[in-house]
């Protein structure tokens, strides 16, 4: 039996450890990497580049970049209870948790925004309902 266990205790120690790999993708590299590119007008990124954004609230965001902004719009995961709310709140707590030189200067039921940078030179972030089951996201230099 001693050896039983000593032996359990070698390999366990040997052994790699089981890991499960978290296949999500993050939420904050995604918004990080978007203000990043905002300086060269979102040359940089393509529309897949913002949907680890959405992915915790909705499973189709479109994004592109139109004129110096990179924008996307998905529809919330539980359309029929209306949660366009909740998943904006928690679209505005990522930006405020990932981005924390950020100042969040509106928080309104339907409108999140935030900034980084001085005036004339400010990459601007919005959060907002598009209506009462989608989300939009904003980023643009000013």
């Amino acid at each position: 039996m001693r050896q039983a266990i000593s032996l359990a205790i070698v390999l366990s120690l040997i052994a790699p450890p089981t890991v499960r790999a978290d296949d999500s993708a993050s939420p904050c590299a995604a918004l990080k990497r978007i203000v990043a590119a905002a300086p060269q007008h979102f040359s940089s990124l393509s529309p897949e580049d913002g949907r680890a954004v959405a992915q915790p609230y909705g499973d189709d965001a479109r994004c592109a970049t139109n004129r110096g902004t990179y924008q996307c719009t998905w529809s919330t995961r539980d359309a029929q209870a209306g949660s366009g709310t909740d998943a904006l709140e928690g679209v505005g707590a990522d930006i405020a948790s990932c981005l924390p030189n950020a100042t969040h200067d509106e928080n309104s039921p339907g409108r999140q925004h935030f900034y980084l940078g001085e005036r004339g030179s400010r990459t601007e972030i919005t959060a907002q309902a598009a209506g009462a089951n989608r989300v939009k996201l904003t980023v643009s230099q000013q």
